[in-house]
C-alpha cells in the first residue's frame, strides 16, 4: 500500500466530513484534481457543488482546481454569472424580471467577464473564503479564513483579509523556484509515499535539490 485510494469518495471511511471531490459526479466546466478534498463538519461534503455560485454553462467560464488542495467548509466560488452590466447609470438587472423590461437584456459581450477561475496545486483555502470570478491562485498558496480574494495570488503566498492582501511568502525565492520545478503533486503514489517525511517537514533548498536530482 502506498497511500489512500484516490478513487474513493471517502478515502478514510471513519471520517465522513472529508471527501475527495474529484470523485463526485462530473459537472460541466468544472475540473478538479486528484486528492483535492472538501471538508464540511456541518453539512454533507458531497454538496461541494453548491458552493460554486452563479455558474452558468452558456457563459463558458471554468472552475479549475489542481491536485492535493485542502478546501475548508464555507468556501464559495463566485463565477462570472454573478456580474451585472456596469456601463450605464445603474447596475440593476431590469431584464430578469420581465414585464417588458427584457428589452434591455444585455448581450454576453456587454457583461463583465473575468475568465476562468483557476486554483493551483497544493493550495489551502481556509474556512469561509470567497473567491471572486476570474481569480488565479498559484501553487502552494494559503488563503486565510474569512478572506475575500479579488486579485490573483502568487505561488506560495499567504494572503488574508477583505480584500485579501499579501501577508508574507511561505518560503524564500530559491525554495519557491525549486518547489515549482519539483512539482511533487505530479509524482506517482509510490514516490510520494517514499518521500512523505521530507514533504511534510523539510523546508530548505538543499533537500529540494536532492529530491529534484
Amino acid at each position: 500500500m502506498a497511500g489512500p485510494d484516490k478513487k474513493k469518495l471517502y478515502p478514510n471511511e471513519s471520517i465522513t466530513t472529508v471527501c475527495y471531490i474529484s470523485n463526485l459526479p462530473q459537472r460541466p466546466n468544472v475540473e478538479i484534481g486528484e486528492y483535492t478534498y472538501y471538508s464540511d463538519h456541518h453539512n454533507n461534503p458531497e454538496n461541494f457543488y453548491d458552493h460554486i455560485q452563479h455558474h452558468y454553462e452558456f457563459l463558458g467560464d471554468k472552475l479549475i482546481i489542481g491536485k492535493f488542495c485542502a478546501i475548508a467548509e464555507g468556501v464559495t466560488f463566485m463565477m462570472n454569472g454573478a456580474n451585472h452590466r456596469m456601463t450605464g447609470f445603474t447596475t440593476y438587472p431590469f431584464n430578469i424580471f420581465g414585464g417588458g423590461w427584457e428589452k434591455v437584456t444585455p448581450t454576453i459581450e456587454q457583461l463583465p467577464f473575468k475568465g476562468d477561475t483557476v486554483i493551483g496545486n497544493d493550495v489551502w483555502l481556509g474556512q469561509n473564503v470567497t473567491i471572486m470570478p476570474g481569480v488565479k491562485i498559484g501553487d502552494g498558496a494559503m488563503i486565510a479564513a474569512n478572506s475575500t480574494v479579488t486579485q490573483n495570488v502568487e505561488s506560495y503566498a499567504i494572503v488574508g483579509g477583505n480584500p485579501a492582501k499579501l501577508i508574507r511568502m511561505r518560503f524564500n525565492d530559491e525554495v519557491i523556484k525549486l518547489l515549482l520545478q519539483l512539482q511533487w503533486w505530479n509524482w506517482d503514489e509510490k514516490k510520494i509515499f517514499d518521500n512523505l517525511e521530507q514533504l511534510v517537514s523539510a523546508n530548505d533548498a538543499a533537500t529540494l535539490k536532492k529530491l529534484i536530482d
